[in-house]
């Protein structure tokens, strides 16, 4: 590290990061005072405010159904944003968000699936993308939802999904096969899908995770282990985009380099070996203060900006030295 940015993530004038900061950062309890008042102001204040201020009475965000549409500020992503940016759980406009999404999002095969179509029908089981149920599932799982049946549904498809095991089928446009195949990414198996997927498995209590779901889980670290993260060279057939090299905040079907060692760190990888270049990649990023810019900001998307695209960001930093604290 080049500097100390801890004082600058905990300064009061940014709510929702010193709140997260100090739960991360500094385990502080959840009930501690200074959670408690910093969490309490960033529910008032942006980025969190907008976005329940645009919440429709019912609970969903743009226009009802499945959500996913308008990007990125449809009933979907405004519940994946809410659970990154560390909204109160226990808000009944954050409750009756996760209600809604579960009661119009999830297929008839137990996955939390993709409609822009503003209709009371569930998507098809063919719109299920590990994706955006591996983003639902780590945003339900967070804000309290583990044991809703829906829930556990969709902990179902995403881990047979992977290792195929009791799965029903896979679609030629959707999830094409087991080991993250999707259409979007040509048949080939996605990692930004696999990092989402494992996101939200990696949200289960490690006791309480079925015997194929630990599988899962070890197939997919296997996966992303299986090329250097500082790479990203992962089966396509594209070019590696750019975007894996492009730190931001929030997240939305995009992973970053640094989203992979989250993940890999969550699930107990954060000293493997094979982390090293992406380590060493990732503390070139940051300035002469030991902060990290963010470079993919989705400004103008959201129902409010996080950051000036470019700019030292908080969000960025604070993602960063949570992995580097394990790391170390």
């Amino acid at each position: 590290m080049r500097g100390d940015p801890l004082p600058w993530l905990l300064e009061e004038d940014t709510p929702a990061v010193r709140h997260l900061a100090l739960r991360l950062l500094l385990d502080e309890p959840e009930d501690a005072a200074a959670v408690r008042r910093s969490r309490a102001r960033a529910m008032r204040e942006p980025p969190i405010a907008p976005i329940l201020e645009h919440q429709h009475p019912e609970g969903w965000w743009d226009k009802p159904g499945p959500g996913y549409a308008r990007k990125y500020t449809g009933t979907v992503w405004s519940l994946i944003f809410l659970d990154q940016l560390g909204a109160d759980p226990a808000d009944r406009r954050v409750r009756r968000a996760c209600g809604y999404v579960l009661d119009h999002a999830t297929a008839s095969n137990g996955g939390l699936g993709i409609s822009g179509v503003a209709t009371e029908r569930p998507p098809p089981p063919s719109a299920v993308y590990h994706c955006l149920n591996g983003n639902l599932l780590r945003a339900l799982i967070g804000f309290g939802w583990f044991d809703d049946p829906r829930v556990r549904g969709a902990i179902d498809w995403q881990a047979r999904s992977i290792t195929g095991e009791g799965f029903d089928r896979y679609y030629r446009s959707g999830t094409t096969g087991p080991g993250f195949g999707c259409a979007v990414n040509g048949a080939h198996p996605c990692a930004w899908g696999a990092i989402k997927a494992l996101r939200g498995l990696a949200r289960t209590p490690s006791r309480r995770r079925a015997p194929y779901v630990r599988r899962a889980i070890e197939q997919g670290v296997a996966f992303l282990l299986s090329r250097d993260p500082a790479d990203a060279d992962y089966p396509t057939g594209t070019p590696v985009s750019s975007s894996w090299f492009r730190l931001g905040f929030p997240s939305g079907y995009v992973a970053d380099v640094l989203q992979n060692l989250e993940v890999l760190a969550e699930l107990g990888h954060a000293r493997d070996p094979r982390l090293g270049h992406a380590t060493g990649w990732l503390l070139s990023q940051q300035d002469e203060q030991g902060r990290w810019a963010n470079r993919y900001a989705y400004a103008g998307k959201l129902w409010a900006d996080v950051d000036r695209p470019g700019a030292p960001s908080k969000w960025v930093t604070l993602r960063a030295c949570w992995f580097l604290r394990h790391a170390a």
